[in-house]
């Protein structure tokens, strides 16, 4: 089963709850879908395309959270962070810290010292997490190991 044809039949149970929030935040994903789709100019979406638009959808809530506590709106952000939760059980089980970090470091070993930079290191560690870790995580890793 797509993860398409999972979030439908999650929206109907959603429906038969009236879980109001739960509709809304996965209608907002078959919308996305659907620009996606338009976007490509392709029939259907892989499951590559379709694990990228939750990925980016789930970035999205990120993102609001952070602002919304900033500003100090608890309202709004306890809305973002169900959303963000609900959105998150689609997407494959995340790394831990520390397996990042030893991915971090297996690919530090590998680079030749003259190339050891953050953006060296990034463009290798990137794909290999793709999907499996957040960037900005990501990020603060590779710099913490080319600090240290």
């Amino acid at each position: 089963m797509s993860l398409k044809e999972q979030i439908s039949a999650d929206l109907k149970q959603a429906m038969k709850d009236r879980d109001q929030l739960r509709i809304d935040t996965l209608r907002s994903v078959l919308s996305a879908f659907t620009y996606k789709r338009v976007e490509t100019g392709k029939e259907e979406l892989t499951a590559e395309q379709e694990l990228a638009v939750i990925t980016k959808q789930v970035k999205q809530r990120s993102d609001s959270i952070a602002e919304y506590t900033k500003a100090n709106r608890q309202d709004l952000l306890d809305k973002e962070a169900k959303e963000k939760d609900i959105l998150s059980k689609y997407l494959p089980a995340q790394k831990s810290e520390a397996e990042i970090r030893e991915m971090v470091r297996g690919i530090l070993k590998g680079l030749p010292a003259e190339s050891r930079n953050q953006g060296a290191a990034m463009k290798l560690v990137m794909p290999e997490l793709k999907g499996l870790a957040d960037g900005n995580m990501v990020r603060q890793i590779v710099t913490e190991e080319l600090g240290s």
